[in-house]
């Protein structure tokens, strides 16, 4: 699947569609989507997700998503570089690195980011004068907009980093960042997680490794990777059609009495009876 490119730092678009074109799109950069109104269903990542006005969705790199129309759309879509967020004046290198990795982390979510009930009136406004101001074009209006940019970037962190390991904040350091970082792009290939290849990719000592995870994050190494890779299962449970047994394949459970296992000690319950009682509620 091709991606699109982006050719300037940032863009902003807004469109209104009774239909969205493309199966499934994939870009090589960070896209911020508002929906100013409309309903529809958002599916990215095999993960579906009913979406109204309101609702603030981060695509990251290499995500794959598409839009199933039920009411017509209007779209704010703001596109974004890594570069952008890198090339920021910020006030120390170890706040770039910070918003670098939970963008990045939003990956595998599918859904609404706005956690926070306090920013959604924000996000609203925020989006409402970048507009304004894309379209009076006064004096200085590209620099008042990056300004509006960065501080809705800021927002976003701020709710993703509602879901973060406990004792991560801004002064955390970059190699934990890091380990993070590839925890989650390796989390279908458990041999790449195991403590022996975790050591010898970050070059950190096998027995000092376990205990600067804990101390960094709040979380044992292990117990991160456990529920990590149950979030994702979770996601799976309330956003797709999967059998469990497929869920089970994909996350590499032994079988699906692994995974039952695994999900009651997580959530109380088994799998098929957190989606069945999701199900209810939500109906």
């Amino acid at each position: 699947m091709a991606g699109a490119i982006l050719y300037d730092s940032y863009e902003i678009e807004c469109k209104r569609l009774s239909d969205f074109s493309e199966i499934a799109k994939r870009n090589h950069f960070f896209e911020l989507i508002f929906i100013l109104e409309g309903t529809g269903v958002q599916t990215v990542n095999k993960n579906r997700f009913n979406y109204r006005k309101g609702n603030l969705f981060l695509l990251t790199p290499q995500d794959v998503y598409s839009f199933d129309i039920t009411i017509p759309t209007t779209f704010f879509i703001l596109r974004f570089s890594e570069q952008y967020v890198k090339g920021k004046n910020r006030d120390t290198s170890d706040l770039i690195r910070q918003v670098e990795y939970i963008l990045k982390n939003a990956s595998h979510r599918p859904g609404c980011i706005l956690k926070n009930k306090v920013d959604k009136p924000l996000v609203a406004s925020f989006i409402e004068n970048i507009l304004n101001e894309q379209q009076n074009q006064q004096l200085y209006y590209n620099r008042i907009t990056e300004q509006i940019i960065d501080t809705l970037i800021t927002i976003v962190a701020r709710n993703i980093a509602l879901k973060l390991p406990k004792n991560v904040t801004e002064a955390t350091g970059e190699p934990v960042l890091e380990i993070l970082n590839y925890i989650q792009d390796n989390i279908f290939e458990p041999d790449n997680l195991r403590a022996k290849k975790l050591s010898k990719h970050f070059n950190i000592s096998l027995n000092y490794l376990g205990r600067y995870f804990k101390k960094q994050t709040g979380d044992t190494l292990q117990a991160y990777i456990n529920n990590f890779r149950l979030r994702l299962v979770e996601t799976r449970l309330l956003h797709s059609d999967m059998r469990i047994n497929e869920i089970a394949y994909e996350f590499n459970y032994t079988d699906e009495s692994h995974l039952n296992r695994a999900f009651r000690k997580y959530k109380g319950m088994n799998p098929s009876e957190y989606r069945k009682l999701h199900m209810s509620n939500s109906g």
